[in-house]
């Protein structure tokens, strides 16, 4: 019986419908208190009294859905690790304004490595301002090094 991933039906039942969706709004001074945690040296990210006042670029990266995986999404057997996190920002992401976060799976695909082939999961974090508009993109990225057959 084989444990492998069938990345195609995945692709195909899941890529690109969001799954979870969640309101945040961010404080000021915690939103301060991690740009300094980050090394951020500018006022407008580490002074809560700052009229520009926005949050790190990579703040979108520490914000995390209710959810890891689509409604029916399958047990992915084998050894699971982060694979990374990217971000990408299009406007300021200001304390105090009512934000929406939407995720979806973003992209599933393989690469082989010296212990076989390993699957990608990316999961897009898409969070947009109260009237629609996207502030910015953070990817999650997961893989599973799938169990060798026996």
């Amino acid at each position: 019986m084989s444990n492998a991933i069938d990345v195609e039906a995945l692709r195909a039942a899941y890529l690109n419908q969001v799954f979870d969706e969640v309101e945040v709004t961010l404080n000021a001074e915690e939103t301060a208190a991690y740009a300094v945690s980050c090394g951020e040296v500018s006022p407008c990210f580490t002074d809560p009294s700052d009229p520009d006042l926005q949050a790190p670029p990579t703040l979108p990266a520490s914000l995390h859905p209710g959810r890891r995986r689509p409604k029916g999404f399958p047990k992915v057997v084998g050894l699971g690790m982060d694979a990374g996190k990217a971000v990408h920002c299009h406007r300021p992401i200001r304390p105090g304004v009512k934000l929406t976060a939407k995720t979806h799976m973003h992209d599933i695909y393989t690469k082989t490595g010296r212990s076989g082939r390993m699957v990608f999961f990316v999961n897009r974090m898409e969070i947009f301002d109260p009237e629609g508009q996207l502030l910015a993109s953070a990817d999650t990225s997961s893989v599973v090094r799938e169990r060798p057959e026996q």
